[in-house]
């Protein structure tokens, strides 16, 4: 008679575990959507909170991709491609990127802290409130580009195309466009 509630409280173990076990999966699906910060540069790569300090990124195609609260700090992404690209505080602080594509990318409160950006597009981007100090934006274009609240303090503009598409900035236009 004794057997009997042991295999009854066994039996209830065991279906506990085998519930518990059924459910880790569903855990891990949800995991999926963090980001792998070793997956390969492509369209629409989830590299959120990454670290690619000092990574060559040389004309890598990054359009549509998250890039919030990611680093680039000392990386390499000249000719790169980051259209529609959401890098909301991303860190590019003393990125060289000359060429690079940001057209219509949110890059709220980014950190663009002394990159250079010769020649880069920043059409119809969303820079309000980043940082741009010391940066290189000379040949630039800012057409369309949302500029509210954004530090430019020593940012050279020589010969960037200003957010009205129309005028260009003086060679020797510092920290505003003349």
């Amino acid at each position: 008679m004794r057997s009997a509630p042991v295999l009854s409280i066994r039996s209830r173990i065991r279906s506990g575990i085998l519930a518990a076990v059924a459910a880790v999966p569903m855990v891990f699906s949800v995991g999926s959507a963090l980001a792998d910060c070793t997956e390969a540069a492509r369209p629409t790569v989830n590299w959120r909170r990454c670290s690619l300090e000092g990574q060559m990124l040389t004309g890598v195609d990054l359009s549509g991709a998250m890039l919030r609260d990611a680093s680039f700090q000392r990386a390499t992404l000249g000719e790169a491609k980051l259209t529609d690209a959401d890098g909301y505080r991303a860190k590019f602080i003393s990125a060289t990127a000359p060429g690079a594509v940001f057209d219509r990318a949110r890059l709220i409160e980014a950190d663009f802290t002394r990159a250079d950006l010769t020649g880069a597009s920043f059409r119809e981007a969303d820079l309000r409130n980043a940082k741009m100090v010391g940066a290189s934006l000379a040949r630039a274009d800012l057409t369309g580009a949302k500029l509210s609240g954004t530090d430019l303090r020593h940012a050279d503009l020589s010969g960037a195309r200003w957010t009205d598409g129309k005028h260009v900035c003086a060679e020797s236009s510092v920290g505003q466009c003349n």
